[in-house]
């Protein structure tokens, strides 16, 4: 059994003088740096930063208190960190190093790893000039940056279009071949960035309009319990319907947004649809399964 989880900050754009907001540079605004955990669909953390902060603050707390839990659960499970290059941090590597955890983080680009890939880049170059299709080529080579005390093994893959070269890093425990930790074991981690939308999105995680730091951080968990229930709702009670793979605001607006009158007595509870609802099936279903769970 493995455990693969996805670390991601995010921005929450702020519009006021709540407490700990700052301008980001790269988002060009006044906002917090969320940082959130997914273990596939499901949300594990929604941390409230200050902006003012390295993209992987926290993270090496979170994924120590997460492996001591998961091993508490289960001794001998495989455990992985995913995440872009804001967690290719010496200390979060060599951490899952000494704990027996697998990573696949990206890497910031330097001169010196493009050197490394310049045999890499220019093949691809001179592919897509001789079939004018596009090229995606894979290498490996062992690095080490000034601050590591290792070397580390590191995955280049270079892709050339009209557009000209994507070059790109990713360093990796791995065993697998260059191409397999690319596209199936790190490039997937972009189906986060979907959940993230979902969750700002549907679940309104980006309205941090409280004044205090706290009451921000309150209701950013407020919209993370919102997404934990309605995906338990989708995946446990609503999966022989056909919102078993819907987004979260589709399922609120298909099973709970609804008008129904209730009527209440001694013995029971009805909640009366209109007869023209099309989604009665599913809620029906959704219902029955809740309630005989």
């Amino acid at each position: 059994k493995e455990i693969i989880l996805d670390f991601d900050p995010t921005d929450n754009t702020v519009y006021g003088h709540q407490e700990n907001r700052h301008y980001h540079g790269y988002y060009k605004d006044y906002c917090f740096l969320p940082l959130h955990v997914f273990c596939g669909d499901d949300l594990l953390v929604s941390l409230l930063r200050p902006s003012n902060i390295d993209g992987s603050r926290y993270a090496g707390a979170i994924i120590r208190l997460l492996t001591k839990r998961f091993r508490q659960a289960w001794p001998e499970v495989k455990i992985l960190l995913r995440g872009d290059c804001a967690f290719g941090r010496r200390a979060i590597m060599r951490w899952c190093e000494h704990n027996d955890v697998d990573y696949v983080v990206g890497i910031s680009g330097n001169k010196r790893l493009q050197a490394l890939a310049k045999v890499l880049t220019e093949q691809a170059e001179t592919q897509y000039n001789d079939s004018q299709e596009k090229q995606r080529l894979f290498s490996e080579f062992t690095y080490a940056a000034k601050s590591w005390k290792q070397e580390r093994r590191i995955i280049a893959k270079a892709e050339h279009h009209s557009g000209g070269t994507n070059l790109r890093f990713v360093a990796t425990t791995l065993k697998h071949e260059p191409e397999t930790i690319s596209s199936e074991n790190y490039c997937p981690r972009g189906n986060m960035e979907n959940k993230i939308k979902q969750l700002k999105l549907d679940f309104y995680s980006d309205r941090n309009s409280c004044k205090n730091f706290l009451a921000n951080q309150f209701r950013l968990l407020l919209s993370s319990i919102a997404y934990t229930l309605l995906t338990e709702l989708r995946r446990s009670h609503c999966q022989l319907t056909q919102l078993a793979k819907a987004y979260g605001q589709t399922v609120r607006l298909k099973l709970i947004k609804i008008g129904v009158i209730i009527m209440k007595n001694t013995r029971r509870i009805q909640f009366l649809l209109a007869s023209h609802h099309p989604y009665q099936s599913e809620f029906r279903q959704a219902a029955f399964s809740i309630n005989s769970s």
